[in-house]
């Protein structure tokens, strides 16, 4: 059963995934607070759709100080039914470019630990939730995460994290008593600043596609969502491969 989203959180709303959600709910009139780096484009976001509707915070995930802007965030828009969090890079390195790796992991994991569990113990201490009104996070991470890729091995290890580590907030929320739920979210190829135009991506996704997937499983509060049907074949049948065979597989390429 759907549930009526009124006021949301997204982290990584300048662009890409993050962006069109955002784009979205803010035309279905919900009252958004919006955070990211490139302060000018969240702006144009709340210049679109009104300050009244949309709150805006300059954040680095990867900085220390993203955390007290999420607290100015939240306290500006109130408890928020949903914390969406969309910031994340991810490029292939088959050079291992040290620089590239770190940064990867910093942002994907450190990141999302950082502004996630700011959010949780936010919950814990806020009346506005209870076992009739729970909080939801959802974490784009990405079918990557199934399995470990050897073009890309920041990307792909950071987003297995991201899921292990959601498995483990769950259940931390269960022994702890928070009203919370979950949703891992884990798109295949979307066509964002992400991706090299250069190259060929197999059944690519447009953000428009990929944002009413994820709006849906987040409304419908679905424990993992993995879109489309296509990849979810795929990934059942990644599962089915050995670890020893999958690591001589070297024509995963692109």
């Amino acid at each position: 059963m759907a549930k009526k989203i009124e006021r949301m959180v997204i982290i990584g709303a300048t662009s890409g995934i993050g962006r069109e959600v955002a784009e979205r709910m803010a035309e279905r009139g919900v009252h958004l607070g919006v955070a990211g780096r490139r302060i000018e484009l969240l702006e144009e976001l709340q210049a679109k759709y009104g300050a009244e509707r949309i709150a805006i915070a300059q954040m680095d995930v990867t900085d220390s100080a993203a955390a007290d802007a999420l607290d100015n965030l939240l306290n500006e828009i109130g408890a928020p039914d949903v914390l969406l969090y969309a910031s994340g890079v991810g490029k292939q390195n088959p050079d291992l470019e040290e620089e590239r790796e770190l940064n990867t992991v910093t942002t994907n994991c450190e990141g999302m630990v950082r502004i996630v569990d700011r959010f949780v113990n936010y919950v814990k201490r806020t009346p506005a939730y209870s076992r009739k009104h729970k909080a939801h996070i959802a974490v784009i991470t990405s079918v990557a995460g199934t399995m470990g890729m050897g073009q890309a091995p920041a990307y792909s290890a950071s987003k297995s994290m991201q899921s292990a580590y959601i498995v483990a907030l769950a259940q931390h929320a269960r022994m702890q008593r928070i009203p919370m739920t979950f949703t891992d979210i884990r798109p295949g190829f979307v066509a964002t600043e992400l991706l090299n135009p250069a190259k060929h991506y197999p059944m690519l996704m447009t953000k428009a596609e990929a944002a009413r997937h994820i709006i849906r499983g987040i409304e419908r509060r679905r424990r993992i969502v993995i879109f489309d049907w296509r990849f979810r074949c795929i990934v059942a049948l990644w599962r089915l491969i050995p670890r020893w065979l999958w690591e001589r597989i070297t024509i995963v390429k692109n």
